[in-house]
This record gives C-alpha cells, structure tokens and sequence, in this order.
C-alpha cells in the first residue's frame, strides 16, 4: 500500500485474518528503514467503524456531529459521512470538504465562536443555516450576512477542573441569554436551541445536571420571545471509552427525559471528535538523536539519587508536527519501544524531544526505557485527535505519511449496517492484502 500525504488518493487495505496492527506496523518499519526513516501513520478505519456501534448501543437518541478539525482526513470524512453523522464545522475549508463528499447540508453545523464575515457568508451560500453564538457582537455579524441563519445560543458550564473557577472561555451566561434573545428579536434572527459543551477533563457528572437545567430554561425563555426551538447540542467531550460514554448517558439519560422528553420535536445532537479518531491512529517516530546526561541533573535539576546515567532522545516529529497538541495538554499516550528487548534488560530515565532544538519542543518529560540507539523506533498509540495538521515550516518537517488499513471482519459489519463499497465516494479504494510475513515480521502489499 502506498503512503499519502495530504489528499484524496488514498486506500484502504483490507487485512486477512491473522493479519493485526502490529503487522502492519512491522511492515512499514521495516520499508521506512530502508528508505528514510520517515515518521508515519498507520490508521485503522475499522476501529471507527467500532465507535460509532458503540455510540448507537449507548446513546442512539443523541445524533453525532463529528467535529471536523480533530481531524480532517479525507479517509476518515469518507467513513463517518457513510455511517450517516452529522459534521461540525469551524472554517470554510472544513466546510468545503464535509461538502465535497456529498453530506447534505442540514447535516453541517457551523461551530466557530469566532466567525469571518467572509465564511458566514461562504455558509449562507451553500446552504449550511446552523451556527452557534455566544455574544451579541457575533449575533449582529449573523444577522447581517446570513438571513437564513438558524443559531444555536451557546451556554457556558460549571466545568469545574482542579478546583479552578469554572470554564468561561467560551459560551455565555445564563443571565445574559434574555439580552441576546432580546436582540436576536430586534435582528429578526432565528433562534432555535442551545449548545453547551463540558471538556473531556471535566470528572463531575453533576456539570451536566446544571448545563441541563440551564439549558431548559433558556428554552423556556426563548419560547417567551416567541422563538420556536426544536435543537440542543450538549457539544463534545467524550473521551472514547465505553465507560465514559455510558456514564454521561447515564447522567444525562434522565434528565433529557424529564426537560426534552422525546416527542417534544427537540433534536438532541453532540460533537463528538477524539471520541471516533483517537484510538484509530498510531504513529511510528524515529530516533534521530541521543544525548547521555547525569542522572543528578535529569529534569530542570532534580535530583534522583541514581547514579546512573539518564537519556535524552530526539525523535523525527515533534510540538511542530503531529505532537502539536501537546503545547496545550498533556500527551494521552505511552510510547512504546517497537524493537525487542530483553524483559531483564536495565531501564533508564528517559526524556523524548522533537527535532526542532527548541525548549518547547519537549515531548515527554520523563519515563524508563531500555537503552535505544539513533534509527531505533518508538510507537505512540491513540494519536488520531488533533495530530495530522498541516505541519510548521519551523525546521522544513516532512508530514508522515498515512497507511489505512481494515479488517475484513469490520468491512463486513459495515455491509451489515448497509453501508457498501456502492455507497463509498469515488476515491475509497479497498485493497486487498495477501499478506506473507518474512523474516523480518513484514509484509508488502502494493496499491
């Protein structure tokens, strides 16, 4: 199978039975050995496929938007417009793209709580009439440049972190809705729901309890001004595990009951994004760089007590690449070593750096690893969210290549949820993968 960078040429190998990830892997170690050592992706589409199962199994009665720039690849749009989500946009790109495959736009939601008159009006043009907004300034750009608009008033919550105060970055206050209802009337702006959104760190479900009830009220306000609203997205924030996921509907299940109880003609949406993505992507890095320190002076002077030595490691990708997300949250992977080693073999404190020589380009901070040598590869799981942007020309990084790849198991289940290749947009083509193993645990396979 072929590597591709940045467009719609793709494909899609189908793996025989007995054929996993790892496999895979091994494969395009081995080929990237021998040809540059380029960082690459390898992306499972079937693991996508298993999420939205698990998402119809646990909250069927929430339709999922999937939140575009968490990751836009044109392998993985394809997929999720095939399995019937919505999309949820911030820019025209994203719009264009969601568009181009075909997805209907009353399945397009415009999210940008900061938006370009330009893009508003790029909306309005093709037709995509939902937007969120949090403030009267943004509520007077709408009204001018989109008189079909439909907006969706975007309520802050109680997202209490780390005893912090709460999460207003964005969303408005429950006070503030009457003012905004009040000039949506004076702008002949139609509003019809509320969005809310509680981050993924958030570890109180009671978050949920209160952005519900505010939200009903502002439903109820809304209906005042003679609003009709038939829409609530409680936003993203799901982290992908089936645990997470049927907590929150265990939370939320009740109360969407008791204030929007089915029936009522209120559509019930979220946006998803890291949920669907996250665990589908894995990224091969190679070690480029290796500096030996003291042990004593390993992690800004701390000192350990060891008197062995510690090891800073520089790999091929890094903050400026695919780790991007990493200046704003801690890394949600633990690299893994791909070559073997012995299981008594010594492990060693351990820094992980991208290759731009820059302080912020630090990429985990400390762990034990076996000793490694430059050209040796390390594995990061579960780096599908807001990992495969467009990368900074800071050092001339080369984008990782993109492997896709599915089990025939998972093709079948899609034709079982009648999703057949006939219904694929013209660029998803499957190829099969007569895999022979060698010696070196790899496997070739040409598209």
């Amino acid at each position: 199978m072929k590597g591709f960078l940045d467009d719609a040429n793709y494909s899609v190998g189908l793996l025989d039975e007995g054929t996993n990830l790892g496999n895979v892997i091994d494969n395009y170690v081995y080929e990237h050995t021998l040809t540059g050592k380029n960082a690459f992706f390898v992306g499972d589409l079937g693991k996508i496929v298993k999420k939205h199962s698990q998402w119809q199994n646990i909250v069927a009665q929430i339709k999922p938007f999937y939140t575009v720039k968490c990751n836009s690849a044109p392998a993985v749009l394809e997929i999720l417009a095939a399995l019937g989500t919505g999309f949820a946009c911030s820019s025209k790109t994203e719009m264009a793209l969601v568009q181009e495959l075909g997805v209907s736009p009353e399945n397009i939601i415009y999210i940008s709580p900061c938006k370009q008159v330009s893009q508003i009006k790029y909306a309005a043009k093709i037709g995509v009439n939902i937007m969120t907004c949090d403030n009267e300034v943004e509520l007077k750009k709408i009204a001018r440049n989109h008189p079909d608009a439909k907006v969706l008033l975007h309520i802050a919550t109680e997202d209490n972190i780390g005893g912090e105060e709460g999460n207003m970055k964005f969303g408005t206050t429950l006070k503030n809705c009457r003012h905004l209802l009040e000039c949506a009337k004076e702008l002949d702006v139609q509003i019809i729901g509320v969005k809310f959104h509680v981050s993924s760190a958030c570890k109180e479900s009671q978050v949920y309890v209160h952005a519900l009830s505010d939200a009903r009220c502002v439903f109820d306000m809304a209906g005042e001004f003679g609003f009709t609203m038939n829409m609530l997205d409680i936003g993203g924030g799901f982290t992908g595990t089936e645990f997470q996921l049927e907590e929150v509907n265990h939370v939320i299940s009740p109360l969407l009951d008791v204030y929007f109880p089915e029936g009522s003609g209120i559509k019930i949406i979220s946006e998803p994004g890291s949920y669907y993505v996250s665990s589908a992507f894995t990224l091969a890095v190679n070690i480029i760089a290796k500096k030996v320190v003291e042990n004593d002076k390993f992690s800004s002077g701390e000192k350990t007590g060891s008197d062995e030595p510690a090891f800073m490691y520089y790999m091929n990708d890094g903050v400026y690449g695919s780790f991007a997300s990493k200046l704003s949250e801690d890394l949600d992977t633990i690299p893994e070593v791909h070559k073997k080693y012995k299981e008594d073999e010594p492990l060693f404190t351990s820094s992980l750096w991208g290759p731009s020589c820059d302080e912020l380009d630090q990429i985990v901070e400390s762990c034990l690893l076996p000793e490694l040598n430059v050209g040796d590869w390390l594995i990061f799981d579960n780096m599908g969210a807001d990992s495969l942007h467009e990368p900074s020309a800071f050092n001339d990084f080369q984008r990782p290549a993109i492997y896709y790849m599915m089990s025939f198991s998972d093709w079948y289940e899609m034709q079982d949820a009648g999703i057949t290749s006939d219904t694929m947009m013209k660029n998803f083509f499957f190829v099969p993968s007569c895999i022979q193993l060698s010696q070196e645990d790899s496997f070739s396979s040409e598209a």
